[in-house]
């Protein structure tokens, strides 16, 4: 029986992430990047595909838990008959190999613990040869090694390929285990001392909290968004993952099962958004500068999504001996949607640059050429169908998100140039696409009988995405057709108060089978709408809502089934936390933030 997803917490080294559940165990961690193969894939399989349990002898899940305040270190507690202990997990900031540290220290009482670790490598396949070599456990297979040593020097053995340890600990006392990965062809790279990594993770994290502008309503939900997105940030890059994880379900038991690993261009500009805002202009112009790079050459090749350091090729094959997370099968790695035709992406980037530009971060000197070469490109391309911004694996259409955010591009090149006579551009003929593509979407994309935008040119369906058309400029907040479409969205799209992002019942709604829950991100939307358009009281309303979606320690996956009270999707999800900043922001920034 697997966990809630909303059980585990998240630890990671802005390079990697592991997740952890309310009982102690580590059963996801992929080294060592994010998107290496998973050497505890317990998540998407059982426990012999690697995970690794800290906790009292005999006991469940935990009595409590937390980060510490405004850091990505986590405390998890029990009490029992015997008395009370606390196993403190984190990563962190590695210098050269990375390092799991887990600190067990004693409340009260004296806590017998017992302690089980399976390494599998590739994605729980691979059962490495284990050894002992200067009072650690090395286990190693292929290009992958672990060592594993705990101070004080505590007693293990192996058994049904599993390292075990039993201890006690007394009030005041403290076991402390590091877990170190590296290419097994090098030699074991410095010891890490566990407890000083504790103390510098704790004011590293709090230092760079403390750099946070906002001090509004929900500030500790908010910053704790803030540092998730922190921690989906692969430091060597500035590329930030959708999540740390592969084919946690969007429908228990189907098969919308995919890898979020990478780094998706149409996060860019909410993302942007959303840091600069809350003050943190260095990891904006990081993420900015990632966004050059990876975008960098033909626009006729623009990818929707890249490898942490701007990879293109992200095969997807799928992993058959996982069962998937409550046999949810298949299990995906690389994601095929790399492949796909989504024209939204060339306004979300031209968007993103624009942002940058009028935000003061420092320009660099072939931004306005990529921007350029983007537009050229699409005055042509943008009459083409596309797979849209769900990237649906079913015919191509003409969708209206699509065609509003060509019009974002335009609009944005031909104010660039507007106001800065020294840039360079076919002034003219933006201007000419921008009212040729506002007029085709108005006529075309636009149902003047139910009073609303649809998804695509000629379709009755609906559209979360849809809410974005007054953020974006494409037509007023008060304007009627906007008025409509979030009335429409918000009564055809609802359930249970929260929003799916598209229905998919019907035939080839998007080539997947099966259904999913709601979409957090979208009702973030819809309450940015609402407030927009003068329904702040509505809007607040949802935005406490969508707060308590959020699992005990803050965090937040892609979706929400509300039949259930179950998370779904891939955890935690950039995406949604992403959300929950920028509305907080729009809701409660101009008031509160400092």
């Amino acid at each position: 029986m697997h966990q809630r997803i909303e059980d585990y917490a998240l630890i990671g080294d802005e390079q990697t992430a592991a997740l952890v559940g309310r009982d102690g165990s580590v059963d996801w961690l992929c080294l060592p990047r994010f998107d290496s193969a998973a050497c505890f894939a317990a998540l998407l399989g059982d426990e012999d595909n690697g995970h690794w349990r800290i906790a009292p002898k005999g006991a469940g899940p935990c009595t409590r838990r937390a980060y510490r305040p405004d850091t990505l270190v986590l405390d998890t507690e029990w009490d029992t008959d015997e008395g009370s202990v606390r196993v403190t997990d984190l990563m962190p900031q590695r210098d050269r190999a990375p390092d799991l540290v887990r600190i067990v220290e004693g409340l009260s009482g004296r806590v017998t613990m017992r302690g089980l670790l399976r390494l599998r490598f590739d994605y729980g396949s691979i059962v490495p040869w284990m050894r002992r070599s200067d009072g650690h456990r090395v286990a190693v297979a292929g290009p992958d090694s672990v060592w594993l040593r705990s101070e004080p020097p505590v007693h293990t053995w192996g058994k049904d390929f599993g390292t075990h340890s039993e201890f006690t600990v007394a009030a005041g006392e403290k076991v402390a285990f590091v877990l170190t990965w590296h290419p097994s062809h090098e030699p074991r790279p410095p010891l890490v001392d566990p407890h000083e990594a504790l103390r510098t993770s704790v004011e590293d994290w709090q230092a760079w909290a403390a750099r946070c502008r906002y001090d509004g309503p929900h500030r500790d939900i908010v910053m704790r968004s803030l540092i998730t997105l922190k921690a989906l940030t692969y430091a060597p890059t500035g590329g930030i993952v959708a999540a740390p994880t592969t084919s946690l379900p969007e429908d228990l038991g189907g098969v919308r099962n995919w890898d979020y690993r990478y780094c998706w261009l149409r996060d860019s500009t909410l993302t942007l958004g959303a840091l600069l805002a809350a003050g943190y202009h260095e990891e904006a112009e990081a993420w900015r500068d990632w966004l050059l790079r990876a975008v960098a050459g033909d626009p006729a090749d623009l990818q929707i999504m890249y490898g942490l350091a701007g990879e293109r090729r992200l095969s997807e094959y799928e992993v058959p001996w996982l069962r998937g997370y409550a046999d949810s099968y298949p299990v995906r790695v690389g994601n095929d949607a790399v492949k796909q035709l989504q024209l939204d992406v060339y306004g979300e980037v031209t968007d993103s640059l624009s942002l940058a530009r009028r935000s003061g971060l420092p320009s660099k000197p072939h931004m306005w050429r990529v921007q350029v070469a983007l537009m050229e490109f699409l005055r042509t391309a943008w009459h083409q169908p596309d797979e849209g911004i769900w990237e649906v694996r079913g015919p191509r259409r003409h969708f209206v998100y699509s065609k509003v955010m060509a019009w974002v591009a335009a609009d944005r090149a031909v104010r660039a140039v507007e106001s800065n006579p020294k840039l360079e551009g076919n002034l003219e003929g933006w201007r000419a696409m921008r009212d040729e593509v506002h007029r085709e979407v108005c006529e075309r994309g636009y149902d003047p009988e139910r009073h609303t935008f649809t998804q695509s040119y000629g379709s009755r369906e609906l559209d979360a995405s849809l809410l974005l058309i007054p953020r974006v400029g494409f037509l007023p907040p008060d304007d009627p057709r906007v008025l409509g479409t979030i009335d429409a969205v918000h009564r055809e799209l609802g359930r249970n108060g929260l929003l799916r992002r598209y229905s998919t019942e019907g035939p080839d709604i998007d080539g997947v089978a099966g259904g999913e829950g709601t979409f957090v991100v979208c009702s973030f939307w819809l309450a940015e709408a609402l407030h927009m358009t003068g329904r702040t009281r509505e809007a607040r309303e949802m935005f406490e809502r969508l707060v308590g979606l959020a699992n005990d320690v803050g965090l937040l996956s892609e979706e929400y089934d509300p039949g259930s009270g179950r998370q779904l999707g891939n955890f935690p999800q950039a995406f949604s936390h992403i959300g929950l900043v920028g509305t907080a922001l729009a809701l409660f920034g101009g008031e509160q933030a400092g």
